[in-house]
């Protein structure tokens, strides 16, 4: 009778548990605030957006499908390591918006040139894709994109505000 009620428990307090996670409302960017430098870490999945040292706000991210290691080339699903500048921003994009990532750089090309591939581009750190904006905070729980860093869509919306042209996106294993 025991492990009936437990089961019993835990069924009704999953749903509890995931609409909770889903509603929370989470810290906001300071109103009015530019973010000159975002900084990315791989392994942790988490993106920080700062201006000058003092940091702003920290998100967590999904990335590319094959998150290790620096992109190589087009279709590796790899999100890219390195120094880079948020060199465009798309209002329209098919992912909600998205601010754009200088990927790739004359190094990323030269190598992937090497192996007689294309590095590939359109980086970006965007919303979720238009019309699946419900998933919410849920699409963290998996790396998806190809190669893309992703946010919720309220946060890339706080994000095409803030950040500037050209701000400096540094990013880590």
């Amino acid at each position: 009778m025991k492990r009936r009620n437990m089961i019993w428990f835990l069924v009704m307090l999953l749903p509890v548990g995931l609409t909770a996670y889903y509603f929370y409302p989470e810290k906001k960017l300071p109103q009015g605030r530019v973010v000159d430098k975002v900084v990315v870490y791989k392994g942790k999945r988490q993106m920080e957006a700062y201006l000058g040292d003092e940091l702003l706000k920290t998100y967590t991210i999904s990335l590319g499908k094959n998150p290790i290691g620096h992109k190589q080339y087009e279709g590796d699903n790899k999100t890219p390591e390195g120094t880079y500048d948020i060199n465009d921003r798309n209002p329209n994009s098919g992912y909600h918006k998205n601010l754009g990532v200088s990927y790739p750089n004359d190094k990323d090309i030269a190598f992937a040139e090497k192996r007689r591939k294309s590095a590939g581009g359109a980086i970006k750190i965007h919303g979720l894709p238009n019309s699946k904006g419900y998933i919410g905070k849920f699409h963290r729980w998996k790396d998806w994109t190809a190669g893309c860093i992703a946010v919720t869509n309220e946060e890339v919306d706080e994000l095409y505000k803030a950040v500037k042209q050209n701000a400096i996106i540094e990013i880590y294993p």
